[in-house]
């Protein structure tokens, strides 16, 4: 017997089993499969329930029959059938009464779970205290002996509890995934693997069906989980893939080791093998639904960054109770820093942003409600001077978090005044509005491409950093600038980019096969901001230790061989203007001063008056067009959007779309003939 949370089989008065979901995307239901299996809902659990009751009637005659044999050695002439028929009627009524009383009959848990079969032995034994009771008083007069009842208990409880294994045993041979699920070899016969193993197994909308498990643990060789085998460990994935004829290879350990996906992937590399995990067993049974999240491995898995241990009681000493705002609280750094703050308990957390969609999702991500009508919310442009004023002055924060840019390289590279208008001028007025309503503390948000900086957003972000500079030494006060490179996650960033020309069947884009970025999480990059307010003097930047630099072109790589893609295309573009081979994060002059935490450098950034701000002469510094405000638009490593006959769309859509334009007609599987 399981017990429910072990096994997910619903019990009576429940819709059935759960679903099991892919990359986060609930699965289809399917009610005609249900409605098939004959009778309504209300219908089945109620009928059972009398069968199940009719059962345990019949297992205490049989038992008592039992009982009296064995008893009488096997001499059935003894045996006096009216006083037999009476006692069974004692133990039939005896058994419905209490089973009812105990709710063992009214639907109240899972047929075949351990909740159900621990009540069974509880009322049977009830049952066979009573029945001992009535023997011992009246036993020598009808003819029974008294050591029946004593010898009928174990028999009835088997007999009992036999009936319920093979309702069992029949529930999930008709909830088995269909015959069009994809099969799946499962890495982890432990307590993550036996879960996702048994709710795919009792759920027949499963797109998934677990054939094989792999574990290293010898004492796991010849176990079985809801009857999939383990055929080996993790070095034998390739044959067992090819044996189950399976394509998805799912990760089911709690907390897997970078170390150890880079294993899976370089094992099952070359096999168009899809590499899948699940979300730790205590976020399955906390989880807001009642689906099993199964996902696609991704690239924070493999490199796997541990996020800075951060000063706690340090950064509760500048929030605890303080005004807090936030500038570009919509996007990805932004929505984060604003999670990451309430659990510092401030005052109050104003989320600034001029996206009012991206606001509200901030907002529904925090406070699961986004009404927007709320103080916590402000929707405001940091390019409007006045506004922001006026809004420092009213609300009075004391500490400053500013993230809110323009970020994509090329854009800026196109439109270079939007950068100089928005994180310059705009990071401006934020700090013009922060000295007037006497600001405490105040942590930019800058990039690593500021550090000797070659693009237009190094450029404008490397003039925030000086702005900032100069306004602590201005105020006095913690004003200082956070550098990190690129964040897993972040719009703009390259891996939802390759995520997404994966998924449209690719090409994979990659600016140049030598060319190295450092990574960091979105918690992490957060972690480190806040902790910038902690630690961080007036007029510094402060740096993360990212490790060793990545490859891009094994990242694709890497990426490709994860979805199953072998066949996906990598096209080397070329660098794109002003892009770097390699990032760096500390530029020339900067110092490497780690006073208060090895991972964190401290460089004092050189300071830059307002007034000696010139647009024309930035632009000239940086390489760019000076072209006023006209934009100058460089040749395209692209194509251009009416080389494509239309939007792009995914499966047999798109390819009935091109086969439509090539005057051919799509084969039945999908493919253009």
């Amino acid at each position: 017997m399981q017990s429910p949370d072990d096994s997910g089989t619903p019990g009576p008065g429940t819709d059935g089993p759960t679903n099991a979901s892919a990359s986060g995307v609930r699965q289809n239901t399917r009610p005609t499969a249900r409605r098939a299996q004959g009778g309504s809902e209300a219908e089945r659990p109620t009928a059972w329930l009398w069968i199940q009751m009719i059962l345990d009637s019949m297992a205490w005659v049989a038992a008592m029959g039992v009982a009296l044999v064995l008893r009488y050695e096997l001499s059935v002439q003894f045996i006096n059938v009216p006083s037999l028929l009476i006692v069974c009627l004692v133990a039939v009524g005896a058994q419905l009464a209490i089973g009812y009383s105990f709710a063992l009959y009214r639907g109240r848990y899972s047929y075949g779970s351990f909740d159900e079969g621990k009540l069974l032995i509880v009322v049977t034994l009830i049952v066979t205290g009573l029945l001992q009771i009535v023997l011992l008083v009246a036993g020598n007069a009808i003819g029974i002996p008294r050591s029946v009842a004593m010898i009928a208990f174990p028999f009835a409880a088997l007999f009992m509890a036999a009936f319920r294994y093979l309702k069992r045993m029949y529930q999930e041979s008709t909830s088995k995934p269909q015959g069009n699920a994809q099969h799946v070899v499962v890495y982890g016969a432990g307590q993550s693997g036996t879960f996702i193993v048994q709710r795919m197994m009792q759920d027949p909308d499963s797109e998934y069906l677990p054939v094989a498990l792999l574990d290293d643990d010898p004492a796991k060789k010849h176990l079985r989980v809801s009857s999939v085998p383990v055929l080996g460990t993790i070095a034998d994935a390739p044959d067992v893939l090819a044996q189950t004829r399976s394509s998805i290879l799912l990760v089911a350990q709690s907390n897997a080791s970078s170390k150890l996906m880079q294993r899976v992937s370089d094992i099952v590399a070359g096999t168009n093998t899809r590499v899948m995990t699940v979300p730790p067993v205590r976020d399955m049974l906390t989880g807001s639904g009642t689906s099993v999240d199964i996902r696609d491995i991704s690239l924070e898995d493999l490199i796997g960054r541990t996020p800075v241990d951060i000063d706690v009681a340090g950064i509760a000493d500048y929030i605890s109770g303080k005004r807090v705002l936030v500038t570009g609280a919509g996007g990805s750094i932004g929505s984060e820093l604003c999670r990451q703050l309430l659990a510092f308990d401030p005052g109050e957390l104003m989320m600034l942003d001029r996206d009012e969609t991206n606001l509200q999702a901030t907002q529904i991500s925090i406070t699961g409600r986004g009404l927007l009508d709320g103080q916590d919310t402000v929707l405001a442009d940091i390019r409007d001077g006045e506004n922001l004023a006026r809004i420092f002055e009213r609300r009075r924060p004391e500490v400053v978090f500013h993230a809110a840019a323009l970020k994509h390289v090329s854009l800026l590279e196109t439109y270079p005044d939007e950068a100089w208008k928005t994180n310059v001028l705009g990071t401006l007025n934020v700090l013009e509005a922060a000295r007037a309503a006497d600001v405490e503390v105040f942590v930019n948000v800058s990039t690593d491409k500021a550090a000797n900086p070659t693009t237009t957003l190094g450029h404008s972000k490397r003039v925030a950093e000086k702005l900032t500079a100069w306004m602590a030494q201005q105020t006095g006060k913690r004003y200082t600038s956070v550098r990190f490179g690129n964040v897993f996650g972040s719009r703009g960033s390259m891996l939802p980019l390759f995520t997404e020309q994966i998924r449209q069947g690719g090409p994979i884009t990659v600016t140049d096969e030598n060319a190295t970025r450092y990574f960091m999480t979105i918690p992490e990059a957060c972690q480190l901001v806040v902790q910038a307010g902690a630690i961080g003097s007036g007029g510094e930047v402060l740096i993360l230790d990212m490790g060793e630099p990545v490859r891009i072109l094994d990242v694709a790589k890497r990426l490709r061989s994860l979805s199953g893609q072998e066949g996906i295309e990598i096209v080397i573009t070329g660098l794109r203007p002003g892009e770097k081979l390699h990032e760096e994060l500390i530029g020339l002059g900067e110092t490497d001063r780690r006073p208060f935490h090895p991972k964190i450098s401290h460089a004092q950034a050189d300071a830059l008056a307002p007034i000696n701000l010139d647009r024309h002469i930035w632009k000239v510094r940086g390489g760019m067009a000076t072209t006023g405000t006209i934009p100058v638009v460089r040749t395209s490593t692209q194509p251009a959007l009416t080389k494509f006959h239309g939007a792009r769309k995914s499966g047999v859509q798109a390819e009935s779309v091109q086969a439509e334009e090539d005057g051919t007609e799509p084969s039945p599987s999908g493919r253009a003939s």
